[in-house]
């Protein structure tokens, strides 16, 4: 098996760690879709376009998270006396967290895997799997915390084929605030700290209902890399504006 197939298996292995309990399943899972697409012509000329999927699942013994989001743009360039059509961004993250439940339900140990390809950033691929202590601090009608904290690997390759493999102490927290009976707030923070590189993303949203399942969302994320080389920056950020369609 090659070394780019390798951490793409182990994510898929964290992604049916929770296989045996399907049976199990006492409550519907949870799946919101968005998408958003800019279009602007005239002196500047481009596309850009982003999705994504996210889900939850509670099931007897164990609490599942799962989300995808992707991100592509085009610009149309000048080169020479022509224009021509240039992708300037094109990047898909995926990861997957089984929570199994203890004996107080708010105390967990949990699985995790992602897997990153950002076609313009320093790294070829980024994987992550941990495992280790997830608590549910608190959760109420308008308010719910909680973290996660442990031990994991680090599979990632440099542009230059350089393997950047390494021991990992992985550290996550979520927090979301009922604003309102239609609108909410979410933050996302995780910190992935590595010998060679220590990778951290920050996810902030603000949503609304539009009607029945249909929600607008701003967003703001944050990709930060503490090792870079080149021209590379260490700090990606991504604002956008999506409709969030609510499966069930």
């Amino acid at each position: 098996m090659s070394m780019t197939k390798t951490p793409i298996a182990l994510v898929l292995c964290a992604f049916f760690a929770t296989a045996p309990s399907v049976a199990q399943n006492i409550k519907p899972i949870s799946m919101d879709g968005e998408f958003g697409l800019i279009i602007t012509t005239g002196n500047t000329e481009a596309t850009s376009l982003s999705a994504g999927l996210s889900g939850t699942q509670e099931l007897v013994d164990w609490s599942n998270e799962y989300k995808f989001d992707a991100l592509y743009k085009q610009d149309k360039v000048l080169r020479g006396d022509n224009k021509v059509t240039e992708t300037t961004a094109q990047k898909y993250f995926l990861s997957g967290q089984a929570n199994y439940k203890l004996t107080q339900e708010n105390q967990r140990l949990f699985v995790f895997g992602s897997y990153e390809d950002d076609r313009f950033s320093d790294f070829k691929y980024q994987s992550t799997v941990a495992l280790g202590w997830n608590q549910q601090v608190f959760a109420n009608e308008t308010s719910k915390f909680s973290y996660s904290i442990g031990p994991g690997y680090s599979f990632s390759e440099n542009q230059e084929g350089k393997n950047l493999d390494s021991v990992i102490l992985r550290a996550a927290l979520q927090y979301s605030l009922k604003l309102s009976d239609s609108a909410k707030i979410t933050q996302s923070l995780s910190s992935e700290l590595g010998g060679d590189n220590t990778k951290s993303r920050s996810v902030t949203a603000v949503s609304a209902t539009l009607k029945d399942a249909l929600s607008m969302k701003v967003s703001l994320k944050l990709d930060h890399n503490s090792d870079v080389e080149g021209n590379s920056k260490k700090l990606d950020t991504e604002t956008a504006v999506t409709l969030v369609y609510t499966f069930f």
